[in-house]
């Protein structure tokens, strides 16, 4: 674009070749003194040179073996046709300084396609940062949403945490700042971050006064600090992205819909309602060896939020995470026990007595109604039947 400039609509392109030794001066007198009185006094070089309608000639010329070559580059503001006049006046040159010459026109550039392309093209990147700089209402809105929502990310005795942990009687645990800032911006404020595997004394002093929810990576990392939770301070429910999944990751949706998933975990359920929790019966005799099999069983589960299938010799049938087992309970067969790491629930030993289940073996139970011919024991009352035994 730089030999393109003021008013030049066209750029004549051509090549020559002599059969000695010649130089750029040479190449030039001999375009001006070969072409002068050839076309007359309107299309003269030199005078088309004085008024600007011919630009400045350039000639690239150099010269081995005894021969030269080179090209030439003539801009032009006349119109197409006094440009190819101009163009095959430069073909007549036959001699350059004292060698033979041949001069061929290799064509002519339209200097203004080359600038439409060129604005054609920029106009697309002017549009496109346009529409950036200009979102629409609803994007705005977002925007400032987000913005809020990040400034209102806090502190909890020096832990990152959402501004509604100290008001709400409900509080999620979730791992670290990345984790509290995509609760923020899905709209959760009662959220705090362990920021380690070691949980925090004050995570714990907040778990034994609100209604708590665990909400951890569906990971190893996330395994192991749900071990300590469950060991250390009162977690009522426990809710896990899918498998290999990070909280910080998920989509406002993703993290209602697990939230709304979310595992009961505790007795909390019973304390509230002012009902104990059941005493187990004693084992019937005989019974005793198959009971030692499911507590060590529900031993082995703690803390992993997985459920055991058993068959009738109370050996492993299949190994599902405690979600679906609602779902898997019904399509499955020869089943004498369910044992998990979790709440037994009315629905469940309802879908156990179907299926007709023996045992149904949680950590807690909220079972209210016993179903005839199924056995609901929870750690506790095996431990009990244990000493009883």
């Amino acid at each position: 674009m730089s030999d393109a400039i003021g008013t030049t609509k066209y750029l004549i392109h051509a090549k020559i070749e002599t059969n000695g030794v010649a130089e750029r001066p040479d190449a030039v007198g001999a375009i001006f003194g070969q072409t002068e009185g050839l076309l007359g006094d309107e299309l003269d070089l030199r005078e088309l040179l004085k008024t600007g309608r011919i630009g400045r000639i350039k000639v690239n010329i150099s010269s081995t073996q005894g021969k030269s070559s080179g090209a030439i580059t003539i801009p032009s503001s006349l119109d197409r046709v006094e440009t190819s006049i101009i163009a095959a006046a430069l073909e007549t040159i036959d001699r350059v300084g004292p060698c033979e010459a041949k001069i061929k026109v290799e064509r002519i550039e339209d200097v203004r396609d080359a600038k439409r392309k060129f604005i054609v093209g920029r106009a697309k990147e002017i549009l496109e940062s346009i529409e950036e700089a200009a979102p629409e209402t609803q994007e705005i809105a977002e925007r400032v949403k987000e913005s809020v929502r990040l400034e209102e990310i806090a502190e909890y005795k020096g832990l990152p945490a959402g501004p509604g942990v100290r008001e709400s009687d409900a509080v999620i645990i979730v791992e670290g700042r990345a984790d509290v800032l995509n609760l923020l911006r899905a709209g959760i404020r009662n959220v705090i971050a362990i920021e380690g595997t070691s949980v925090p004394k004050a995570v714990i002093e907040l778990s034994k006064d609100k209604k708590t929810t665990a909400f951890l990576d569906n990971d190893r990392g996330g395994d192991l600090i749900l071990k300590e939770l469950l060991q250390v301070a009162d977690i009522d429910f426990v809710a896990r992205p899918p498998q290999n999944r990070s909280v910080e990751d998920l989509t406002r949706k993703e993290v209602i819909k697990m939230l709304r998933s979310k595992v009961s975990i505790g007795p909390a359920s019973i304390k509230l309602r002012g009902k104990p929790v059941p005493e187990a019966a004693p084992a019937a005799e005989g019974e005793g060896q198959g009971l030692r099999r499911l507590e060590d069983v529900i031993s082995g589960l703690r803390g992993t939020l997985r459920a055991q299938l058993l068959s009738e010799k109370f050996e492993q049938i299949e190994e599902v995470q405690v979600r679906e087992l609602k779902e898997r309970l019904p399509q499955a067969s020869n089943v004498k026990a369910v044992v998990f790491d979790g709440v037994v629930t009315q629905e469940l030993a309802g879908i156990a007595a179907e299926r007709g289940v023996q045992y149904i073996v949680g950590m807690r139970s909220r079972v209210e109604a016993v179903p005839a011919n199924v056995r609901v024991l929870t750690l506790d009352d095996l431990r009990k039947l244990r000493y009883r035994r």
